[in-house]
């Protein structure tokens, strides 16, 4: 049989270009959140599936031999999002990870950004693609990782709000870290290394960067752009101008989401070049000038512009989603922590909030009145990292017959820090009453758990400390 593919991330700006190559040698399994509204052809499947449930990623995995990764979680994923991105990319890569284990998947592919070669003080975004790497082969699938720095392409992330920033600015304000170098690379180059990555031994459980012709500085991507773009605007050094300031100069100019652009801006402190080391002829090596690539990619965007491009929408759901990380005492896991997590909320809260426990569902009651604010009922635990508590009930939540509301506790792999996670819960307050008060609440709730388990991680401490300190009697 042929060698069969599923590639997270398909309607993406790289996953739509990477599924046109792949189709040419490989049967595909296209994943979508809307993979239902789109038309299966040949050689490829589309799939419904929405990476934050694991039930779901095993199922749109089967039958794959291989897997691509191609997916963050920078911009919100529902209606509501409460928590940072990197917990959030954290938790799709886990996923990921059981399912391609649950299915048998022999390779992930995953496209990453260059490290630099001092990791200590990372940038945020850097930091959370050396993460999902991790975690992604911590269920023992071979990782194949290709790293790139700036990808020159007509949409995208960084290409595009360079081009944005050259077209409106008459002067170039130019901060310091314009002049750290970086490697840009044409998208066709991370197709292609994407794609003769597949099904390689000699590339499995290793990280391979990829560049173009040459690395430059910012500065000089920024000049050789405006060159091409005919434009002859002065530019002006700001060493002053800090990281914090630039991100919201960029963003007020380019006119993108801050949630992509902070992220990216703060990685441009770090110097991305290629290391020879980790470079494998055939598959970093990329062929495409800079200048080469930006007029590509420019050509495209005025094609792009002068069609009316529709963007298929998801039904406005009025759902939220939160994602809180916590550490763990020692030697306790994720279903330990989802049942601490029930015990103490009714405890902290006396005489306000009570619980009871029964069959494995939880009731969260206010005093003096029968029905239950929240009803909670604990599902079958996959392994003692990860325990789910679905929503069933209660005053507090909107529950229909096809609810996917629920409550995730999941340990990193390796770590004592666990992920606690609401997905697709549907308030029953008015939204916007739900927004100023109940939605407020669980943030303080979560931070005050947080501190629970620091206090017993304290304790726990010092306990073991005293009976170090105690030396048995001759």
């Amino acid at each position: 049989m042929p060698t069969r593919l599923a590639l997270a991330g398909a309607t993406g700006y790289i996953g739509h270009n990477l599924l046109n190559e792949l189709k040419k040698k490989y049967d595909v399994i296209a994943l979508s959140r809307n993979g239902d509204d789109k038309d299966n052809e040949e050689r490829v499947e589309w799939r419904s599936c929405d990476l934050f449930s694991l039930d779901d990623t095993i199922e749109g995995m089967k039958g794959a031999d291989i897997a691509v990764y191609l997916v963050h979680s920078m911009m919100p994923s529902a209606k509501l999002t409460q928590g940072s991105f990197e917990n959030m990319d954290l938790l799709l890569a886990d996923n990921f990870a059981r399912a391609a284990k649950e299915n048998g998947i022999r390779q992930i592919i995953y496209l990453s950004g260059i490290i630099p070669e001092e990791t200590e003080n990372l940038s945020r975004h850097l930091k959370s693609r050396l993460e999902v790497e991790r975690v992604l082969g911590a269920y023992g699938t071979p990782v194949t990782t290709i790293r790139a720095a700036l990808i020159v392409g007509p949409k995208g992330s960084s290409f595009p709000i360079l081009s944005k920033l050259v077209k409106r600015l008459p002067v170039m304000a130019l901060p310091r870290w314009t002049r750290n170098k970086t490697h840009p690379v044409a998208l066709p180059d991370v197709i292609h290394a994407l794609g003769e990555s597949v099904d390689r031994d000699d590339v499995k459980d290793r990280a391979i960067d990829i560049g173009g012709p040459e690395a430059m500085t910012y500065k000089e991507m920024i000049l050789k752009t405006a060159d091409i773009m005919g434009k002859r605007q002065p530019t002006i050094d700001i060493p002053l101008l800090t990281v914090k300031l630039s991100r919201l100069w960029v963003t007020l100019v380019s006119g993108e989401p801050k949630e992509t652009v902070y992220p990216l801006v703060e990685s441009m402190v770090h110097e991305m070049v290629a290391d020879p080391e980790k470079m494998i002829p055939g598959i970093s090596d990329g062929k495409i000038t800079f200048e080469q690539s930006v007029r590509d990619a420019l050509k495209e965007e005025e094609k792009q512009e002068g069609s009316s491009s529709s963007s298929s929408s998801t039904p406005d759901v009025l759902d939220v989603r939160s994602v809180q990380r916590v550490l763990l005492p020692k030697d306790r896991d994720a279903d330990w922590a989802a049942d601490d997590y029930m015990n103490w909320l009714s405890s902290f809260a006396r005489p306000f909030l009570s619980s009871t426990v029964q069959d494995q569902v939880v009731r969260i009651h206010i005093p003096f009145y029968e029905q239950s604010l929240l009803e909670l009922t604990k599902e079958p635990v996959h392994d003692r990292h990860m325990a789910t508590y679905r929503i069933t009930g209660g005053l507090f939540a909107k529950v229909e017959q096809d609810s996917r509301g629920r409550i995730e506790f999941r340990q990193i792999p390796g770590t004592q820090e666990c992920i606690i996670a609401i997905h697709e819960f549907v308030p029953a307050l008015p939204w916007i009453l739900y927004k100023a008060t109940q939605a407020n609440v669980h943030l303080l709730v979560m931070y005050l758990f947080k501190l629970h388990l620091l206090r017993r991680i304290h304790s726990t401490e010092q306990e073991s400390t005293r009976a170090d300190e105690i030396v048995p009697s001759s």
